[in-house]
């Protein structure tokens, strides 16, 4: 039974990744980035804090690993989502913030190698191409939406840093309880956050419905669910067969973001979905 879930665990992380895009351009317009992220790292650590003891979990034994799954924390939530979160505060579109994520599996696979003595097969090479292709075509109309070099910086420090700490996590910390490991990783992100939201942001958060509708998807959906789903990703599959389910992203996003806000997508854009899908699966065949 175990097993037969597991295999759909990858498509079930696509599925509640893709939809974290939305949930931002939801909640952003009554927050500030850095704050709005602060307050649901904040729940989060409290939800998953009663879960763990409740459940009895085991908790991390030495130093050496708080500090590698703390590192972790800062690298896949702090700076990833941070970056995102800024980047689409001043006006990158989330579809190009997709595209940029999509470097990620490109990036992850010369890692791999390099890091991890990985190897990467030629067939994986086209695969990630040809996804990375796929995914241009997907959000190929959002790029006349104007933007300019202070909206694409922060993105691509975020995809930088997700490459990172996905590679740093299969060295390091590899395997950990997903409740405790949960609480490791987003108290050091949430200090650095709250930090910095302190030293450069001073709008309000407006607890308006769509505000707390995001915050509560956010958290419950991406934070737990989404989280836990990368967490096992990491331990249980290659740096570059987990990676390239990236590509899906943009492509489920566009789907949702079609279904909720009614965005329309080209027949191009149908075909780099084709494309990605294709290209995921040769890169994790």
């Amino acid at each position: 039974m175990t097993e037969r879930f597991s295999r759909i665990f990858p498509l079930f992380f696509v599925l509640l990744w893709s939809t974290g895009f939305i949930g931002a351009r939801l909640g952003l317009p009554h927050a500030p980035p850095l704050g709005f992220l602060l307050v649901r790292y904040l729940i989060v650590i409290a939800l998953m804090t009663l879960i763990a003891v409740a459940t009895r979990a085991p908790w991390p034994k030495r130093p050496s690993d708080w500090l590698h799954i703390g590192v972790t924390g800062l690298l896949v939530h702090g700076v990833y989502l941070g970056g995102v979160f800024i980047a689409i505060s001043h006006g990158l579109p989330a579809g190009v913030a997709s595209l940029i994520a999509g470097l990620q599996p490109l990036l992850t696979a010369v890692g791999a190698g390099v890091l991890l003595g990985d190897k990467v097969l030629s067939r994986q090479w086209f695969g990630l191409l040809l996804g990375l292709a796929g995914v241009t075509l997907v959000v190929a109309n959002k790029f006349g939406s104007g933007f300019d070099g202070v909206a694409l910086l922060p993105a691509v420090v975020a995809v930088l840093a997700i490459t990172a700490g996905t590679l740093y996590q299969k060295r390091f910390c590899p395997a950990f309880d997903w409740r405790t490991g949960a609480i490791a990783q987003f108290v050091p992100t949430a200090l650095l956050t709250g930090l910095l939201a302190a030293l450069t942001e001073t709008a309000p958060i407006e607890w308006v419905s769509d505000f707390v509708i995001a915050l509560a998807w956010l958290v419950l959906v991406l934070s737990i669910g989404a989280v836990s789903l990368l967490n096992w990703l990491i331990r249980n599959r290659n740096a570059v067969n987990f990676a390239a389910l990236f590509y899906l992203v943009p492509p489920c996003t566009a789907v949702v973001a079609w279904l909720l806000f009614g965005e329309t997508f080209s027949g191009l854009a149908l075909c780099g979905m084709a494309s990605a899908v294709w290209g995921v699966y040769l890169a994790r065949k």
